[in-house]
């Protein structure tokens, strides 16, 4: 049986020294970030732990430290309205987007649609088995893209693995036509270098400009040469989506990028970007590049043209993704310490590494800079098996305040106040216990997002969770209304 209650957020935080310890050197002797459980089809990550690692687990839950296995905890501000479990994609749930009364939901295995005009009743109107990861997921008018990030025999929603070194082999961006929402159509593909790892759109009225994201080229791969130091832009006609074509590539890095390990110890090489958010009301982009942070101008789509550049050697190891508060002066990348495959949350690994870097935008127009602020990071203690990080989430629109909810795996889902830049701080909060206390194993929610009144979150592992968020901080974000959401390219909330 699953229990719910409310509990008092827990401060301490747990960890055999020697076991962090040894965890915190691979984490730092490791080569470029896997973002993902990459590569494939294969679902949830597990692997084994110490005894003593176990046993303490245990003795956390015990004690009242920790939620049991699977139990569900949260703050007194939010209500669990639902969960959805998985049904016929049995793969790694991943990313959300949404349009009027329905949310589209990722996994591995394709895409799943609900239709949650009852947000205390989702139902499921379609799924649509379609392997390839990581299968990133957005959506604009009649049109859904999906990633595909997987070396495939070919393009086709029955396509098999098959080794990356051979060069028939495909990865890239599908186009479904979704006017029929209880019947997608697979209308497009376009073969992008590297394959899509995550995707962000560009719409405009006749077009839909797609900028894709992937990394980690090899001189083996022939579709996926080094250098690989850019994106892949698409233009799809939104009239003849069959006519998708890739139109340029831009160099967003001619320097090469971070070099990481071994010059930075512990931060990923740049070899190319892990996801991008626009905000085009701006004509304004933030790129979360492994081991490079950008800003960039986004005025002629095809042609994005860099603003400014960070780094951070000494706390982050792989820069995951972007979201911008609404007045577009701060901007929030996080890092994905561990590839999204390690427990990171914990006293050993401590406050700053596998955090969230809150920038500051400073100036005007191409004189434009980011100037670090702060870290913020959860400082709910989770258990060494638990795999917890930094990870997608979006904006609680409510003026005069920076509010975001987001994703931290096994950590659960965060709503966090960065208003004052140097000082973030977590407002609200809801988590499951271990999925295991005798493996480290990749679970929780994937992506976390605010849409329409709710927060939807897409579980890893448990399913589609819908949680309600009762707070005088937060309330006035329910009179906002979208129309559609993909969250990387974020809205303009009060200027419509």
């Amino acid at each position: 049986m699953i229990s719910l209650h409310t509990s008092p957020v827990r401060r301490r935080r747990l960890g055999v020294a020697t076991a962090a310890a040894g965890l915190l050197a691979t984490l730092l002797m490791a080569g470029p970030a896997a973002a993902t459980p990459d590569p494939g089809d294969r679902g949830a990550a597990r692997t084994g732990v110490s005894a003593a690692r176990e046993a303490e687990a245990a003795a956390a839950i015990r004690n009242g430290e920790i939620p049991g296995v699977d139990e569900i905890v949260h703050s007194s501000n939010i209500t669990h309205l639902a969960n959805v479990p998985k049904d016929a994609l049995k793969g790694t749930n991943t990313d959300l987007a949404f349009q009027g009364k329905y949310a589209f939901a990722g996994n591995y295995d394709g895409f799943r649609i609900f239709d949650i005009s009852d947000p205390r009743s989702p139902r499921t109107v379609s799924q649509v088995l379609c392997p390839g990861s990581q299968n990133d997921i957005s959506v604009s008018g009649n049109l859904l893209f999906l990633s595909t990030d997987s070396s495939r025999s070919d393009s086709s929603c029955t396509s098999t693995t098959q080794p990356a070194t051979e060069k028939s082999s495909w990865e890239g961006m599908k186009v479904f036509d979704i006017s029929d929402k209880r019947n997608p159509k697979y209308v497009a593909a376009v073969e992008t270098a590297c394959g899509s790892h995550t995707h962000t759109l560009v719409p405009e009225r006749k077009n839909v400009y797609v900028y894709v994201s992937s990394y980690s080229p090899s001189a083996t791969f022939p579709d996926c040469q080094p250098p690989h130091d850019g994106i892949s832009v698409i233009k799809v006609p939104r009239n003849a989506p069959e006519k998708a074509a890739v139109v340029n590539f831009p160099v967003l890095f001619p320097d090469g990028g971070n070099p990481g390990t071994p010059d930075n110890p512990g931060v990923s090489r740049t070899t190319g970007c892990h996801d991008i958010t626009v905000l085009p009301s701006k004509d304004l982009a933030a790129g979360a590049c492994m081991g490079d942070g950008l800003l960039f101008s986004i005025k002629d789509p095809e042609n994005p043209k860099i603003i400014d550049r960070v780094q951070d050697n000494v706390n982050f190891a792989f820069w995951h993704s972007a979201t911008f508060n609404q007045t577009t002066d701060k901007v929030v990348f996080t890092d994905e310490l561990g590839g999204g495959g390690a427990a990171t949350c914990n006293e050993e690994i401590g406050p700053k590494r596998g955090a969230n870097g809150i920038y500051d935008i400073v100036g005007r127009g191409d004189h434009r800079k980011l100037v670090f602020r702060s870290y913020f990071k959860i400082d709910r203690p989770q258990a060494d098996t638990e795999v917890c990080v930094a990870h997608n989430g979006s904006i609680i629109p409510v003026k005069g305040r920076d509010l975001m909810v987001q994703a931290w795996y096994q950590g659960g889902v965060s709503v966090w106040d960065f208003t004052d830049s140097s000082k973030p701080k977590e407002i609200g909060y809801f988590e499951r216990g271990p999925v295991t206390t005798d493996a480290v194993t990749t679970a929780g929610p994937w992506s976390a997002y605010y849409y329409n009144g709710y927060i939807y979150s897409n579980d890893i592992a448990k399913g589609f969770d819908v949680l309600k968020l009762d707070d005088r901080r937060t309330d006035p974000a329910k009179r906002v209304r979208l129309d559609e959401l993909n969250v990387q390219t974020q809205p303009e909330y009060f200027g419509r």
